[in-house]
C-alpha cells in the first residue's frame, strides 16, 4: 500500500549508492534492489483511472496511450519499474542501474535472491490499519464527534 513515487525515491538512492559515503557521480557503486508485493501499490485519488502512460513504437498510428489501470492488470510490475526508471538520471549508467533492479508481485522470491538479501528498508509510509484490525476496546476510544448539548439552540 506504498505510492510508485515513494518507493521509487528510496530505491534511486539505492540503485545510483547515494546512501554510501563513498559516492561518485562517475562512479557505479549502487545496491542490487528488490521490492516485493507490487501488485499491491496505491495511488491517491482518481490516479487509476485518470493516470495515463503513453509509448510511441516509432511507425505512423503506433501512438499507445494505456490508463494506470489496464497497466497494472496486465503486469503488475510495470508502474514501479516504469516509475523507477523515469526517475534515474538520463545517462549511461541507468540501463546498469535497472539491471540491479528486482522486482516481484508478490511477497515470494526466488532462493538465490533471497540468500542474498542483507538488510530491510522502511517502508515510506506508515500503511493505516483497515476498520476490521481494530480491537473493541480501541473503537471505544476513537474520538466521537461533537455533539450539543440540549439546551443548545441555533439563534
Amino acid at each position: 500500500m506504498q505510492p510508485p513515487g515513494k518507493i521509487a525515491a528510496a530505491t534511486v538512492l539505492r540503485l545510483e549508492g547515494r546512501h554510501k559515503p563513498i559516492y561518485h557521480a562517475l562512479s557505479d557503486c549502487g545496491d542490487h534492489v528488490v521490492i516485493i508485493n507490487t501488485r499491491h501499490i496505491a495511488f491517491s485519488g482518481n490516479k487509476w483511472e485518470q493516470k495515463v502512460y503513453s509509448s510511441h513504437t516509432g511507425y505512423p498510428g503506433g501512438f499507445k496511450q494505456v490508463t494506470a489501470t489496464q497497466l497494472h492488470l496486465k503486469d503488475p510490475t510495470a508502474i514501479v519499474k516504469l516509475t523507477i526508471y523515469r526517475m534515474l538520471p538520463k545517462n549511461l549508467q541507468r540501463r546498469t542501474m535497472m539491471q540491479r533492479l528486482h522486482l516481484f508481485p508478490e511477497d515470494v522470491i526466488p532462493e538465490d535472491i533471497q540468500k542474498n538479501l542483507l538488510q530491510e528498508i522502511p517502508q515510506p509510509r506508515v500503511v493505516p490499519k483497515r476498520l476490521d484490525e481494530y480491537t473493541p476496546e480501541e473503537i471505544a476510544a476513537f474520538p466521537k464527534v461533537w455533539t450539543p448539548p440540549k439546551d443548545f439552540r441555533r439563534k
